[in-house]
């Protein structure tokens, strides 16, 4: 009996620990594969919801995407003094963008946000809708900006899952992964000097962290979005209005990496398949796959995939090691996952042709010599 009633608390506590790592206090959240999107844990993922300042990172890569990083910048009034958390611009000040885009994303700076907006666009109702249609561009359909640093407004919504696809897209760019992983930095020079420290301390305090946006306001609460990598798998969580936010991200990371692998189904250099050579006295080819492909999985699942092959029924003679005959689609549960070439192994020569006054001037010299 006691043997049972130690074993019946095993099992809740074990409940309770999976229950937790899988029960966010945020009122919205999602968990996603940082390469494919694949969506790995979600909670009211769907529900539009105030974002704070994790708007910024649409503000961020729309700066980079239409602007150039060492432009420098003269603070706009309209910029100065902008209510909530601040790198303290001053009227008039020169500012590259780049150390603007710091600013932003490491001490949040509201004012560098109107700064940005302003200098990209010429006013913020301009950027502001190139963040809308950069947000439905991406797929992220359930977005509204109103402003370009995150301060409530009526229209100024997401969702977890938009911010997620946001973020994704934001880490493709190489630039702004710099900055975002950046944990502190020294900008400027002389009386301009400033000293930055990232809002985010999962970069300090979770191993592999790798970005990316903190947010807060008392309408939308405590918001944070993270990136980490770690054995080639890379993640993106998000939480909006999340009292307990850290442990939060924490858990959401950790039950990513405790839980999925990455699956090598293709790697560049390996056999496909064969094909016919036609006109060459060697009569097939050995194709190769010209690129990799891997996909997120649960350890505890089996990968159910199949390989098509674009190509033709033969080709001609003569064939180029390395040349580009074809395309190879992996398919898995009816979704295409990745596509790469089909290159030649070998080369392949056209079919020697005999010359005709050759073997008949053999056929002379041969009769000659027998005579």
């Amino acid at each position: 009996m006691f043997k049972r009633i130690i074993l019946f608390f095993i099992v809740i506590s074990l409940f309770l620990e999976c229950a937790y790592a899988l029960a966010p206090s945020a009122k919205s959240a999602i968990l996603i594969d940082a390469k494919s999107g694949k969506v790995l844990y979600e909670k009211n993922a769907y529900e539009k919801l105030s974002m704070a300042s994790t708007t910024k990172i649409m503000t961020a890569i729309c700066a980079i995407e239409n602007g150039k990083v060492d432009d420098v910048v003269k603070v706009d009034s309209k910029a100065v003094g902008t209510e909530g958390s601040s790198m303290y611009l001053g009227y008039g000040e020169s500012i590259t963008l780049k150390n603007l885009l710091y600013g932003l994303m490491l001490s949040s700076g509201n004012d560098a946000a109107v700064a940005i907006a302003i200098h990209i666009s010429g006013d913020e109702k301009s950027f502001v809708k190139l963040m809308n249609d950069t947000a439905k561009r991406i797929g992220a359909i359930n977005t509204s900006f109103e402003t370009p640093n995150g301060l409530d407004g009526k229209n100024h919504y997401t969702t977890a899952y938009d911010l997620a696809l946001i973020t994704k897209y934001a880490l493709s760019n190489p630039f702004f992964r710099e900055i975002v992983k950046t944990d502190s930095i020294k900008i400027g020079n002389g009386e301009k000097t400033r000293y930055l420290t990232n809002h985010n301390k999962l970069l300090r305090i979770y191993e592999g962290a790798t970005g990316v946006k903190t947010g807060f306001t008392k309408k939308s609460g405590r918001c944070l979005v993270s990136s980490a990598k770690r054995n080639d798998i890379e993640v993106v969580a998000v939480t909006l209005n999340a009292p307990n936010d850290w442990n939060d991200h924490k858990s959401m990371l950790d039950f990513a990496f405790d839980n999925y692998e990455n699956a090598n189904i293709i790697k560049t250099g390996d056999y496909a398949i064969s094909i016919n050579v036609d006109d060459s006295d060697i009569k097939s080819v050995g194709l190769e796959f010209l690129g990799d492909i891997s996909v997120l999985k649960n350890k505890n699942d089996t990968l159910d995939y199949i390989i098509k092959y674009d190509i033709p029924k033969s080709i001609k003679a003569p064939v180029l090691f390395g040349q580009h005959i074809g395309t190879a689609h992996v398919i898995s549960n009816g979704k295409e996952i990745g596509t790469v070439k089909l290159v030649s192994k070998n080369s392949i020569d056209k079919k020697q042709t005999k010359n005709l006054k050759d073997e008949f001037t053999k056929l002379i010299i041969k009769y000659i010599q027998g005579v």
